[in-house]
Order: structure tokens, then C-alpha cells, then sequence
């Protein structure tokens, strides 16, 4: 077993191989078919129906035990639906009449603790897959993957030898190797330390886009699914809530989870008349609401403007916490039990007790029934 020498880089540190050099294979399209499944006659899966088309990368999200780890091993062959079916080309995969078998879905899967295999060298790990190619070919094709994920020269050590971050490069070049048409990913990152975190994913990504495969990323990190995903799928237990771009998602959310999932919301009760909904900080328009509906206005961080200027409503600032780039405001409004709080940007005289007005930009707010 060969060792990293004392004059190597820092292990975090050390570079990918350079970009546009992952072998590419042919997308396929990716079909869940009202897909239930249960564990011991608990549903997991309540009629999950959702198309991914070829090239596309989706980041299943959504809180631990909604199902989306279920749905991605469903698609890999490890688990069996109770009912519905998945395809891949139109082909079915998993249904009444047929279950195909994880090795023969051209399906490739990264779990969430890598699963190297601690006995065998790093090369040997990623050429595991390779069975249709002899000893030589393989050995060529899983040393140019690791070239690709920056581990070449580490072909010969053992897992433990390197880091988390290294590790997880191993895992995503053991699964492009084989070429797979759909790439399955659960919670890649999330044994990353956040200042590793970024680089990790953002090389990832690019790995993802040469390979042009389907990819689907389970996550539970908004921020993380809104870089990653062309598209987002949010679930809450074992249910679709919404699907589509990270832009439609945040700014559009179709009820309260949605929007309180995506960023902190100040939420205050209010009722609808003539279309609007009428608040200690404002009034703002509800459309589609009858009247006397029970509403709750959501206004976002950022969106809550403070000013000397008389522009809005008096209130009085509570407490203030630097956070970096922005400063957490908690303000006082009379008519209101709690605080709001505000992301600010910028000097403001803040102190504890200072009196401030108070508006909302309108995009920051939203309104659903209660």
C-alpha cells in the first residue's frame, strides 16, 4: 500500500483532473408511474407520478423520511414498489409484469456513505463495475476516470488513506466509469464540511454536464437543490408538493410548506376582503381569496425594508445580530404578538430601542389560505 508522502498537498486541497475530459454516454428518459410502496403496511409513497427527460438533472428534496431516498432506490432496482411503474426509454423496469434487476438498469449509484470497499485499492474500487471489460481495458478506462477526479496518482492507496471529500471523488468515478444512461445520487455531500462542500459540488457538477447523463440528486439542503437541479422535485411525506425550476419554486411556491422550506418568513394572520389582506404592516393584495378567508401573509427576510423616511409603519428594533454579509434585525410592531425579523445589507442605526419605519417589497411577499 502506497502512503501520501509528507510533501503532497493538503489532502482538501488537492486538484481535480482537468474538465472536459469525462467520458459521455447516451441519456435516458426516467419515468415514475403513480409508484406506491410501504414498509410494513406504513406508506412510504403515495402515487408518485414524475418524468425525467434525457440529459436533465433532478434534485429530489424534502425533510428526512418524506421517501425521497425510497423513490431514488426504487429507480436503482434495490427496492421493490407496491404498486406503479418505472421505466427508462419506455422500457418498464419495475412494474406488474417485470422487475429487472439493479445490474441490468445501466443505472449508476452513489450513496450517501460512499461504499468504497476498505480491502481493495482505490483503482480496484472503481474498476468493480467494469465486468464486460477485460483486466487491461478496465484498468485503462478506471484510471482515466480517476484522472478525471484529480486521484490518478492514488490509484494504489486504500480508502482510508484519504479524505471524506477525496473519498466521495472515488465514489462518482466508480459510478461514471460503466457510462450509466441515468446517474442516481443520495446525499453526496452531506458528510462535507461546508468549506469543502462548495468545490466538492461544484466540480461534481461538471463531471455531471460532460457525461450529459440523467441525474437524479436526493438532497435536503434548498440551497444546495436550487444550485444543482435543472428542475426540483419537493416532497413531504411520500408525496409530490411541487416540481419544476428552483426560479418557479421560490418564487411561486403552491402553499405554505413550499414557502417556508425555501427561506425564513414572517408570518402574520390576516383575513381577505376585496381582494386584499389587511396587516399591522400594511395592506397587501390576497387575489383569488373570498371574503372572510383566514389568510397567513408571508413576508421574506430580505423583503422587510427599514427607513427613517416615514415610508411604511413605526416600529422599534429589538435586538440586532451580525451575521456577515448581513445583519439579523429583530423589530418590534404594535398590533403584532412577535417581532419580524429582517435580513439587512448595508449601516443602519440599529441600536436597541431605535425607532424605524417599516414597508415590504411586494415580490417578497406572499399570501395562502390558513
Amino acid at each position: 500500500m502506497s502512503l501520501p508522502t509528507s510533501t503532497a498537498a493538503p489532502q482538501e486541497l488537492r486538484r481535480w483532473g482537468r474538465r472536459g475530459t469525462a467520458a459521455a454516454t447516451i441519456a435516458a428518459r426516467l419515468t415514475f408511474e403513480a409508484i406506491e410502496h410501504d414498509y410494513d403496511g406504513v406508506p412510504s409513497l403515495r402515487g408518485i407520478t414524475l418524468d425525467i427527460p434525457p440529459g436533465e438533472i433532478l434534485c429530489l428534496l424534502g425533510h428526512s423520511g418524506c421517501g425521497k431516498s425510497t423513490l431514488l432506490r426504487i429507480a436503482a432496482g434495490v427496492e421493490r414498489p407496491t404498486g406503479g411503474r418505472v421505466t427508462i426509454d419506455g422500457m418498464e423496469m419495475a412494474g406488474p409484469s417485470r422487475f429487472v434487476p439493479p445490474e441490468k438498469r445501466g443505472v449508476g449509484l452513489m450513496f450517501q456513505d460512499y461504499a468504497l470497499f476498505p480491502h481493495m485499492t482505490i483503482l480496484a474500487n472503481v474498476m468493480y463495475g467494469l465486468t464486460s471489460l477485460d483486466r487491461a481495458a478496465a484498468g485503462q478506462v478506471a484510471r482515466a476516470a480517476l484522472g478525471r477526479v484529480g486521484l490518478e496518482d492514488y490509484a494504489d492507496d486504500y480508502p482510508h488513506a484519504l479524505s471524506g471529500g477525496e473519498q466521495q471523488r472515488v465514489a462518482l468515478a466508480r459510478a461514471i466509469v460503466p457510462r450509466p444512461s441515468v446517474l442516481l445520487m443520495d446525499e453526496p455531500f452531506s458528510g462535507l464540511d461546508r468549506r469543502l462542500r462548495d468545490n466538492v459540488r461544484d466540480e461534481t457538477m461538471a463531471v455531471l454536464r460532460e457525461t450529459r447523463a440523467t441525474a437524479v440528486i436526493v438532497t435536503h439542503d434548498p440551497e444546495e437543490a436550487m444550485r444543482m437541479g435543472d428542475r426540483i422535485a419537493l416532497m413531504r411525506g411520500g408525496q409530490l408538493i411541487q416540481v419544476g425550476p428552483a426560479e418557479d419554486l421560490y418564487a411561486r411556491p403552491v402553499d405554505l410548506f413550499a414557502a417556508r422550506f425555501f427561506s425564513e418568513v414572517n408570518e402574520i394572520d390576516a383575513v381577505a376582503r376585496a381582494g386584499r389582506a389587511e396587516t399591522p404592516v400594511g395592506v397587501f393584495p390576497a387575489p383569488g381569496f373570498a371574503d372572510g378567508t383566514p389568510v397567513k401573509v408571508c413576508i421574506r427576510l430580505p423583503g422587510l425594508i427599514l427607513g427613517e423616511a416615514g415610508v411604511g409603519v413605526p416600529g422599534r428594533i429589538l435586538r440586532k445580530r451580525f451575521l456577515g454579509e448581513v445583519s439579523l434585525v429583530e423589530v418590534a410592531v404594535d398590533g403584532l404578538d412577535s417581532p419580524l425579523k429582517a435580513r439587512l445589507r448595508g449601516s443602519l442605526p440599529s441600536a436597541p430601542g431605535t425607532d424605524v419605519w417599516i414597508s415590504a417589497d411586494p415580490d417578497s411577499v406572499l399570501v395562502f389560505q390558513r
